[in-house]
Parts: C-alpha cells; sequence; structure tokens
C-alpha cells in the first residue's frame, strides 16, 4: 500500500528531535554518538546531516561501515514520526560505494516507500559533498510496528524510566500518543 503522512505529522522542515538522550544515533548524550538531527520532508520522507567524528573512523581516516549503516538505520527509523507510530528496524541491507572520509558531511534522505500491515518498507541515501553530491551509502529497510510493550519488555527498566521522565519525551507523547 502505498505510505501516508499522518495528517498530524511535523511540519515539512520542522525538526524531529530525538529518540531519548541515550540514543546513539539521535542522543545528544552520547560523547561518540551520531547526533544526528532530522528534518521532516514532504510527503513521507525526511532529510538529515551527520559528521563523521574521528571516534566513527574504521580504516584509517575513514568512517566505519557499521556506523554508516547506523546513520541510515536512524534516518529511517526517523521516518515513524510521519506515520505517528513505533517501528524497529527487522532488515537493513546496506550498499557502500564510496568511501566516506572522516570530517566529512554525509547528507542523508529516507523515505518510506510502502506500509503492508504492520510492515514498513523504506529507503534511504547517504551523499557526500551536499546535497546533490555523489551517493556513498545506500539502504533499503523493512520496519516493524510494535507496541510499547516492546521496550518495556526488553528494554533495562532504568533506560527506559530515564526516557519517560525525559521533559522531551512527555512533549511528544502528548503530540504522537506514543511513548518512545
Amino acid at each position: 500500500m502505498k505510505p501516508v503522512r499522518h495528517p498530524d505529522a511535523p511540519a515539512p522542515g520542522e525538526l524531529l528531535g530525538a529518540h531519548y538522550g541515550q540514543c546513539f544515533g539521535c542522543g545528544g548524550d552520547q560523547p561518540h554518538g551520531l547526533h544526528l538531527q532530522a528534518r521532516a520532508g514532504e510527503g513521507v520522507a525526511i532529510t538529515a546531516e551527520f559528521t563523521v567524528q574521528p571516534a566513527h573512523q574504521g580504516a584509517p581516516g575513514l568512517a566505519h561501515g557499521g556506523v554508516l549503516t547506523a546513520a541510515l538505520d536512524e534516518a529511517i527509523g526517523s521516518l515513524n514520526w510521519l506515520l505517528r507510530t513505533i517501528a524497529v528496524t527487522g532488515r537493513l541491507e546496506t550498499d557502500f560505494l564510496r568511501p566516506v572520509p572522516v570530517d566529512t558531511v554525509l547528507h542523508l534522505e529516507a523515505e518510506v516507500t510502502a506500509v503492508a500491515g504492520r510492515k514498513i518498507y523504506s529507503t534511504a541515501t547517504g551523499r557526500i559533498g551536499g546535497p546533490e553530491g555523489p551517493v556513498a551509502v545506500r539502504a533499503d529497510a523493512l520496519f516493524i510496528e510494535v507496541k510499547i510493550d516492546h521496550f518495556v519488555d526488553h528494554g533495562r527498566e532504568q533506560e527506559i524510566r530515564a526516557a519517560m521522565d525525559d521533559p522531551d519525551q512527555v512533549r511528544r507523547a502528548r503530540a504522537f500518543e506514543v511513548n518512545p
């Protein structure tokens, strides 16, 4: 089924914010995290940027492939704000097309391509040299919609409680009627 942006989704250009402070992908409290900030795009799409830091390298001077995959996963996961749903990664297939040097800004775009029941199909690209630059990495993903119980049942109580007590989460819970 063709994806449909929820009528109460953030407006195009609006910053989406972090899942919670300790999220490796988007949290501000992770010293070596990606600190990825996504913005709502048109339709069911987002844009984001992430700067490859020295702590993100694998081969000398180049981004680690797992870190690039995490950035794409985070970008795709941010799409859930536009659907107003909670979903987790079920499958993520990544293609590495060009090396990404340390200090490079990776320009990310992600969009939902289809929704079928609890399954959300998405794609993302990471470009170097600007939003119109060459594609360095791309991914296709399957996310699975879950209920909040998924995190309560499988997460650590201390982090669940911290995420639920985060004032930013309270704002988003009211706006989206979902929890982290």
